[in-house]
């Protein structure tokens, strides 16, 4: 597990493992640290490791990004344009 407090930005960044992610022991860790933060008015954001391809999953969610913006901007081209028309 690593831990990084930015103070700046009120945030707490908890990163685990494959490993780590599952155990009564890290559930109590985890429950801990965020009531010591919620009194600082911090957020906690935990991260953890997937089973799935980092760069498969992340090419794919570029290219629903490109595909989602494009679609807006069609939109705001063509007032009367629906989406449903434009995804056709």
């Amino acid at each position: 597990m690593e831990i990084n407090v930015r103070d700046d930005r009120k945030i707490v960044e908890v990163w685990l493992t494959k490993g780590e992610k599952q155990g009564q022991a890290l559930g109590e860790e985890m429950k801990k640290l965020y009531q010591k933060y919620k009194k600082e008015k911090y957020l906690v954001a935990a991260f953890m490791s997937g089973d799935q391809d980092l760069a498969e999953e992340t090419s794919a969610l570029l290219c629903y990004n490109r595909k989602s913006l494009a679609e807006r901007e069609v939109c705001k081209k063509r007032p009367h344009a629906s989406k449903s028309a434009v995804m056709r």
